[in-house]
């Protein structure tokens, strides 16, 4: 019998203030698949390997392979099938792909990718698998658990990566080489991919003040993951990390309080352990994050960078297009283009409908 369902995952902004590699928002820019199984229409095309038929609009349209066996999303899929003794999707797949995140400027566009796919595979082989045990299978492909439990659980959340014991680490292969190909996966082992432990990651979903606001601006230029975490010292010192931990401790706390305190949030914001360092990798980034401020721009709240950037994240209760106006002419003097989006908590995370 023919089938049809709808995934939506939500973007997601991770590294909020002090929160680095911890705090993470999901927002409501949503990657869609429309899934559609029809047995009477097998693969047509050399592209439609696995049975899948993979098509796709919107950011990146013209770089995002088509072959599954190339795309992170189907990759994905394919390794949690592979984990239940399924190798290709059902005959008669198609899987449309409507991709709003930008890709490579900090707002999760691979994390939301990852969660797709394993909540892909769940739809199509009706697998029943919780969202809990989804995120571990998440996780053994990003390691970043941020981005990756703000877009599958959805909202405001904290989150870290359990210590794996040495028989959970006996096979190697996290990031796993099923999935990233060289050099970010592990050893490739072939067909027979390694089970993700249970409850990999904790989080905890906090409270949000409903009259927050997120302004994403995004500039026009892509800065990769790997090339932001290269700049990132080997060590910190200790004052440094205990002014981000007491900030992380009032935040996480102070987002949830109506009316929102910009005095006491702005502070709050501020960061040592990465921001500081990703300034040569983003023009304007220092003027920002000293000019933009509650007093110059009332409304404003706490200002910070999305992930690992170049995307700024603002947060706000008023005054949008002032603020957003405010942070565009900084990057403009820089000959930098950007385009801004007032987005919000994705509440729900990453959801599937049935058709």
């Amino acid at each position: 019998m023919p089938r049809k369902f709808t995934v939506k995952v939500p973007a997601s902004s991770a590294n909020i203030g002090p929160g680095f590699d911890v705090l993470g928002i999901g927002l409501n820019l949503f990657l869609e698949l429309n899934v559609n199984i029809d047995p009477s229409h097998p693969k047509q095309s050399a592209n439609d390997a696995f049975n899948c038929k993979l098509t796709y609009e919107g950011e990146g349209e013209e770089d995002v392979p088509l072959d599954p066996n190339q795309n992170l999303l189907t990759r994905t899929a394919l390794y949690v099938l592979r984990c239940h003794e399924i190798r290709d999707f059902p005959i008669g797949t198609h899987v449309h792909v409507k991709n709003p995140i930008p890709l490579g400027r900090g707002l999760g566009s691979s994390g939301a990718a990852v969660v797709a796919g394993v909540m892909l595979a769940n739809g199509v082989a009706n697998l029943k698998l919780s969202k809990s045990r989804m995120l571990d299978f998440c996780l053994m492909i990003e390691r970043h658990p941020d981005n990756i439990t703000a877009a599958m659980m959805g909202g405001f959340v904290g989150s870290y990566l359990r210590e794996l014991s040495a028989s959970e680490l006996e096979r190697k292969e996290i990031p796993l080489a099923e999935v990233l190909p060289q050099p970010a996966g592990g050893y490739d082992t072939g067909l027979t991919p390694p089970i993700p432990p249970m409850k990999i990651g904790h989080h905890i979903k906090y409270d949000w003040c409903k009259e927050i606001k997120c302004i994403a601006i995004i500039p026009d230029f892509e800065v990769s993951t790997a090339k932001s975490r290269g700049v990132l010292p080997g060590a910190y010192t200790r004052s440094d990390l205990v002014f981000n931990l007491q900030r992380l401790a009032v935040l996480t706390t102070a987002l949830t309080k109506s009316p929102p305190d910009a005095e006491l949030i702005y502070a709050a914001m501020q960061d040592k352990v990465h921001q500081p360092y990703r300034k040569t990798l983003i023009p304007g980034l220092n003027e920002i994050t000293s000019s933009i401020t509650p007093n110059t721009y009332p409304g404003l709240l706490g200002i910070c960078l999305s992930g690992a950037g170049p995307t700024i994240l603002a947060l706000a209760t008023d005054h949008f297009d002032d603020i957003a106006a405010a942070i565009l002419n900084i990057f403009e003097k820089e000959n930098i283009t950007c385009k801004w989006k007032l987005l919000e908590p994705a509440y729900d995370g990453a959801v599937m409908e049935e058709e």
